[in-house]
């Protein structure tokens, strides 16, 4: 395997975080959830570079809702009866950013941006921007660095849609109509 890869590949499978969290695979969970879990085109996440911010989920199968908790609950993120709620950030700190917030600790999943620091392939390493609620039991933090794989990546933020659809070639702007023709299926 060429050195230029391997530099975010090794790293990235010795990365691990405590209490069984893991990064979520989006493009697996997609296939599980189909359109109730929708994950950005390859053809979009090819024009990521540094600089950008991508969404990524950390969860984990040790944790179940908390005891004090509804055995369900209505999700507002995805318009669903969950059992185990994931916490959200709909922003980058950075961009928006949010007062201090005092919210307990439950073993949930948490999604989160980050800024792209590095690109080596289908490889990133980014910099968490928003104070997560779970960081007791998963230990990530603003400005904590991660390494990824793109099929991680949950969204791009919005403020890059421009810029990534003026650098698209006609052949992904192609695939792009495709994927929101089938999303709207």
């Amino acid at each position: 395997m060429p050195r230029f890869i391997m530099d975010l590949k090794l790293p990235f499978h010795n990365q691990s975080f405590p209490n069984g969290y893991e990064l979520i695979n989006g493009v697996e969970r997609h296939k599980e959830l189909g359109a109730r879990f929708q994950v950005p085109p390859l053809c979009l996440k090819a024009h990521v570079h540094v600089g950008h911010f991508v969404e990524l989920r950390v969860d984990s199968e040790r944790f179940s809702a908390h005891p004090d908790a509804p055995e369900q609950c209505a999700c507002d993120y995805c318009n669903e009866i969950t059992s185990k709620p994931v916490l959200c950030h709909e922003h980058p700190a950075s961009i928006f950013p949010v007062p201090a917030q005092k919210v307990p600790s439950r073993g949930w999943g948490e999604q989160f941006w980050l800024r792209v620091t590095r690109r080596k392939g289908d490889y990133f390493q980014g910099t968490v921007d928003n104070t997560l609620h779970e960081t007791p039991l998963h230990e990530l933090q603003t400005g904590a660095a991660v390494i990824f794989h793109g099929d991680h990546i949950l969204a791009i933020h919005q403020e890059h849609y421009r810029d990534i659809l003026l650098a698209m070639n006609e052949e992904e702007h192609r695939a792009m109509e495709a994927w929101i023709r089938q999303s709207m299926d």
